[in-house]
Formats: structure tokens, C-alpha cells, sequence
């Protein structure tokens, strides 16, 4: 993690920002782990911290720019939870279903399927924001 968290206990919005480097991935789940444990989320744990993988994942692939970071954004929004994370390239991602027996190009199917909606969107600045949410107990988007 390149820098803490900037929520206070009890808020509604984390942010934290981190390298284009793949050990990012790991240190973002345990850092949504430990938010969702502090808004007592935990039923959601699994499926946000698969989100939040292939979110990360493929911003750290995908969307290097020299010298930028990566942030994520973990935000408590009426029904759920909405992940965000933020780059600094203009290239968006597209959803396809990869060719039987390929080791890549998973990551958007299964976001799509474990979250209630996603999306990418442009955002202040450079670069764009790739998006998902996910209900969170009884309630539904």
C-alpha cells in the first residue's frame, strides 16, 4: 500500500492508492477485509474481494501509466457495496467470453456475474473508473 487509508472509523468511503505492481492485489483485499470487518460485511467478504481481484488485476495490466498509481475506492452505498478502481490510462476495458480452455480473460465475466451491476466511467483527471456493486444483506439495488 503506497499510502493509509483515508476514512476515519465508522466512515462511509475508503480510498487508499497503490503501485502498478501485481503485489498490490493482495495487500487491497486484505485492506477491504479488514473494511468490511469494520462495517461488520463479512457475508459479502468472498465476492468483493474476487471483485476487487479482477478490478485490480486488470488495472495493473492494463491500464499502466508511468508514474501514475492506481487507487481504489471502497464505498458504502444504499443496498451495498461499490468498488472502484481508478486509473490513469484512457483504455477501458471491454467484457468478452474468452475461447474455451484459455488461462486468461475471465476476470469481467466473473465480475459480472457476482456483482449487481458494474460499469466504467470516465473520471476527474486522466483515465477512467471501473466500478461494481453488490448488495449486502437483505437489501438489493
Amino acid at each position: 500500500m503506497e499510502s493509509a487509508p483515508t476514512d476515519l472509523p465508522g466512515a462511509d468511503v475508503v480510498v487508499l492508492r497503490w503501485g502498478q505492481a501485481a503485489r498490490s492485489v493482495p495487500l487491497a483485499r486484505r485492506e477491504l477485509r479488514r473494511t468490511l470487518e469494520r462495517w461488520e460485511w463479512g457475508a459479502v467478504e468472498d465476492a468483493a474481494s474476487l471483485v476487487l481481484s479482477e478490478l485490480l488485476t486488470n488495472a495493473v495490466r492494463h491500464g499502466r501509466v508511468p508514474g501514475r498509481d492506481i487507487e481504489t475506492h471502497f464505498v458504502r452505498v444504499p443496498g451495498g457495496l461499490r468498488i472502484e478502481v481508478h486509473d490513469a490510462s484512457e483504455r477501458r476495458p471491454l467484457m468478452a467470453l474468452p475461447v474455451a480452455g484459455a488461462d486468461g480473460g475471465w476476470g469481467l465475466p466473473l465480475v459480472d456475474t457476482l456483482a449487481e451491476k458494474w460499469g466504467v466511467d470516465d473520471r476527474y483527471g486522466p483515465g477512467k473508473l471501473v466500478w461494481a456493486e453488490l448488495a449486502v444483506g437483505r437489501e438489493a439495488f
